[in-house]
This record gives C-alpha cells, structure tokens and sequence, in this order.
C-alpha cells in the first residue's frame, strides 16, 4: 500500500474556497480504482492549514491518480490559493498485526 500525506496553507481570504476544491478532489479520487481512502483535515493548531491523508493499493494506482486531468488542475487551482506552503510525502507500506 501507497500512503501519501501532504499539506497546504490557505490565505486568510481564499481559505474557504481551498476547503471546498479539496472536498471536490477526495470526494472524486475516493472513485477511482485503487484508492483505499482519501481525506483531507484541518489542522487544529492553525486553521488555515489542510491536511490530506490517502491510501492507495499500489504505485499504479497512484501514478494512475496523479495523471487524472482533474488531478492536476485541483493542484494548479491551489497554487493561487496558498500562502506557498506546500508538502507532499509518500510511502511504501504495509498493515501489521497488533503486538
């Protein structure tokens, strides 16, 4: 399995407007083949900050994700919307059983 975390910082004036575009894009990669779960959160400690969360099958199935059209324009949408801080880590991972 594929977990990808990232994050952005919205500006106070465009914060709602990157809320709403980043519902838009969990609510369609939840879709597509191979995602296990996609979520986006905000951050207690600053508001303005959103996290997402994801969990795919495979390195396909993201690299599949990442060439989607509306994969790339929610991307470049955000850059005009953010203060320019912005990450994005992704890892190789198993499930292991309780100890």
């Amino acid at each position: 399995m594929i977990v990808v975390t990232g994050s952005v910082t919205a500006r106070p004036d465009s914060v709602d407007e990157v809320r709403r575009l980043s519902l838009e894009h969990v609510h369609r990669s939840r879709g597509e083949p191979g995602c296990i779960s996609h979520a986006v959160h905000v951050d207690c400690e600053n508001p303005l900050r959103l996290v997402l969360f994801e969990q795919w099958a495979d390195r396909a199935a993201l690299a599949a994700h990442f060439a989607v059209p509306a994969s790339r324009d929610f991307v470049r949408a955000l850059q005009s919307l953010t203060d320019g801080t912005t990450a994005i880590e992704l890892y190789d991972a198993h499930k292991i059983e309780r100890l």
